[in-house]
């Protein structure tokens, strides 16, 4: 796989979606991972001033589902999110959070992604797993 290549194909991908109304960016990948960033303005925030949990989930599941998209033969399989839970530990008022999907299973049908979101001094912010199916077109 192109790794750069990937990269940028992904990000091409958000143009007009969710992802680029949440500034979400793709800025890394390997063999069993993808990671994006986000910041966290009052774009994201809930009305207390923190870190929305659900813009944390959008972010978690934008980085496993692509990460699942990166690693199927897209003309001839779709992948779709099935589940998402998020465990959030730490609050957010301001800065960047990295999201960094690593692989858990990689199966025909199913893939598992454990998504870690921390801050910008490695801190864990939330704790999510997503799960997606594997379709033939």
């Amino acid at each position: 796989m192109d790794f750069k290549k990937a990269l940028e194909q992904v990000n091409k991908f958000s143009k007009n979606t969710l992802m680029e109304t949440l500034g979400i960016e793709y800025t890394e990948i390997g063999s069993d991972y993808l990671v994006a960033t986000m910041p966290v303005t009052s774009k994201v925030h809930q009305p207390m001033g923190l870190l929305h949990g659900g813009a944390t989930v959008a972010l978690a599941e934008s980085v496993g589902s692509a990460a699942s998209f990166l690693f199927i033969d897209p003309e001839k399989f779709i992948v779709k999110g099935i589940e998402i839970s998020a465990n959030h530990l730490k609050s957010k008022r301001q800065g960047l959070v990295t999201a960094k999907a690593t692989c858990v299973h990689r199966g025909k049908t199913t893939h598992l992604w454990q998504v870690a979101i921390t801050d910008e001094e490695g801190v864990l912010i939330s704790l999510c797993k997503i799960t997606n199916i594997v379709l033939s077109k």
